[in-house]
């Protein structure tokens, strides 16, 4: 979403928990994480796929959005398009295929994130050169293609509001209309013809859960891995459970949730995180510790708080609840500003880019949540306050250490006896036959074991 959005849509959500069936559950195969490479050009991401995402065990990249939109140095720029042909500020139609190709050969599955609620706002001349003005982009949307509330969003308790009206002033198109289904299943189908293997629908929620079905239903792949971007917010009108039968939904309370234990409570209250805080089921649930609007807004953690946003980041993708997205971008103090060198990376960590997904810390721990796929949490222990440690079946464990003071105790474990990795401090643990081992965690650490990382290289 743009501007605006970050503030107007942390409000936008359903408070219902009712559950139906999915379509379909967790990203499909053995690797359910996305590195989502905010405002990366395509070039980027590509090298990205084959030297770090692929080799580190990244199930998805997820793109930003790659249709044409307005000009502007702002990142949410590319949130409002003016066509559906692929060329944003990102790359241009080879580049987005040359990506795919390209990821798809480092065993990385592609996400586009797709912007199909609204077009533009103003007028002016997009960055594929199409010119457009608001409510009228020729050859595609005409006046009668958009809703007739011109008004901005105002009243979220409101579903018409919420649904047919304009979100931050954007040109809400008529997704009820037929020939507006259609256009929009073009470009989700020309994006599929390229290799895309999913989609991220941006503000889904303004849009009607069945509108979104029926787009769906005219895919050339209609069970295309399909996660909807629906935040919660109590007592409003449109809940995100509404889109279960669609696909997953992003839940959002997870991210602002984990926030405020990190921040004010104790680590030792997540020992039923997940459905039992009332979030839906794990299966539809994509999650994450941040996203590039709960970032800019302060509602989740960000790159800014250190420790608790890495240690945050760890838990996650220990723990077994929903599809983790790991957010990589850039470093920021104008909430507006675009990525760096148009979304070129040189290299990360240079220029301002972050590139959470390679933080050793995080990077190391989606091998570990491959290699525990499907077991169960085992064996846990917290101390009552702000350490926690866990197990993930005879695959996998994991402590970590929030307190301010260092950590020394024996670890009870299911995993057989041995020597293993510790793949967050790359020291050796020895598990002994009873499945206990020993050891030392600084504040603000952790440790994370698991039987496909025996020796530290």
């Amino acid at each position: 979403m743009i501007r605006s959005m970050a503030v107007v849509l942390a409000l936008a959500a359903g408070a219902a928990l009712t559950l139906t069936a999915p379509a379909q559950a967790a990203p499909p195969g053995d690797k359910d994480v996305t590195a989502v490479m905010f405002e990366w050009s395509f070039a980027s991401v590509a090298r990205e796929c084959t030297t770090t995402l692929g080799p580190a065990g990244y199930g998805y990249v997820q793109v930003s959005p790659p249709q044409e939109h307005i000009q502007g140095s702002q990142w949410w720029t590319s949130y409002q398009p003016v066509s559906y042909k692929i060329a944003g500020r990102l790359g241009d139609r080879a580049a987005f295929k040359n990506m795919i190709d390209t990821c798809h050969a480092a065993g990385v599955k592609v996400v586009a994130d797709a912007v199909i609620n609204h077009m533009s706002a103003g007028s002016g001349t997009g960055t594929g050169g199409s010119s457009y003005s608001k409510y009228d982009y020729p050859g595609l949307y005409s006046i009668h293609d958009l809703n007739n509330c011109t008004a901005t969003i105002s009243n979220y308790q409101d579903r018409f509001n919420v649904q047919e009206c304009e979100l931050v002033g954007l040109a809400d198109l008529d997704t009820g209309e037929d020939y507006v289904r259609g256009k929009i299943a073009g470009y989700l189908n020309d994006l599929l013809s390229l290799g895309v293997d999913g989609f991220r629908i941006d503000a889904a929620k303004h849009m009607a859960a069945s509108d979104l079905a029926n787009i769906k239903s005219r895919l050339s792949n209609s069970n295309v891995y399909w996660k909807q971007e629906a935040i919660f917010g109590a007592g409003e009108a449109v809940s995100p459970s509404e889109y279960l039968g669609n696909g997953d939904v992003q839940e959002f309370r997870y991210a602002r949730d984990l926030k405020r234990v990190f921040d004010n409570e104790n680590l030792a209250y997540l020992k039923n995180y997940g459905e039992g805080w009332g979030y839906m089921s794990s299966g539809s649930s994509a999650v994450f510790v941040d996203n590039h609007d709960t970032e800019r807004g302060g509602d989740t953690l960000s790159y800014k708080d250190g420790a608790d946003y890495t240690l945050a980041n760890v838990f996650m993708l220990a723990w077994p609840y929903g599809s983790p997205d790991i957010h990589s971008g850039y470093e920021w103090s104008d909430k507006d500003a675009g990525p760096p060198n148009v979304g070129t990376v040189n290299a990360c960590w240079q220029d301002g880019w972050k590139c959470q997904h390679a933080w050793p810390e995080i990077k190391k721990m989606v091998a570990f949540r491959n290699t525990a796929r499907g077991q169960a949490v085992t064996n846990w222990w917290d101390n009552g306050a702000d350490a926690i440690a866990f197990g993930r079946g005879s695959k996998a464990y994991v402590a970590i250490n929030h307190e301010p003071s260092t950590l020394t105790r024996t670890f009870q474990t299911s995993l057989a006896s041995g020597t293993y990795c510790d793949v967050q401090s790359g020291r050796s643990v020895t598990v002994n036959d009873s499945g206990q081992f020993t050891a030392t965690l600084g504040s603000n650490t952790a440790l994370a074991l698991h039987v496909d990382a025996s020796t530290c290289s």
